[in-house]
């Protein structure tokens, strides 16, 4: 059986500078680009928790707080949170930094679902979490919720999308 792993053994800090080439019209940061932050730093959180290949399952939301501005620190910090049998819940909190002036921001919360897979590409178990800060405390118990939730989102996706034809041309 797999042992039970604290929230902190699987947390990942990610800090980048946004470039230039990092923003939009608005010189702020893409939210593409921060969406890509904010899996790649989840899936690492997961690895490191289940010690397993992972696959990205879903992504509740992405809800962006405050803008990335050119020129600023972002940093995500990412966790596990709550597990079932394969799946593991990822929060994912992005901060912004003004350099020069030292303001920080909360600027985007996100909630991820990451499952870990064998060799085969079937899922697998993976460890328990185990909470001990007030913050991994109320995601932990707030998180079977989450999952219900998620599961019921599914269904009603594939419920519509069996709906939609493929066009073949």
């Amino acid at each position: 059986m797999e042992q039970s792993k604290f929230c902190k053994e699987s947390l990942v800090i990610k800090t980048s500078i946004v470039f230039p080439t990092d923003t939009n019209t608005y010189g702020t940061l893409f939210g593409g680009k921060l969406m890509a932050y904010i899996d790649d730093t989840a899936a690492i959180a997961a690895m490191r928790h289940a010690r397993k290949n992972i696959v990205t399952a879903s992504t509740d939301s992405v809800d962006f707080l405050h803008p990335i501005h050119e020129g600023n620190s972002v940093c995500l910090e990412a966790f596990v949170t709550y597990t079932g049998y394969s799946s593991m819940e990822v929060f994912v909190k992005v901060m912004a930094e003004d350099l020069l002036t030292g303001e920080v921001n909360l600027c985007a919360l996100s909630f991820l679902t990451m499952v870990a897979i064998d060799e085969k590409g079937k899922s697998t178990k993976v460890p328990a979490v185990i909470p001990e800060t007030e913050e991994e405390k109320q995601l932990y118990e707030s998180g079977k919720k989450r999952a219900e939730m998620r599961k019921q989102r599914k269904k009603e996706t594939e419920e519509l999308a069996s709906k939609y034809k493929l066009n073949k041309k």
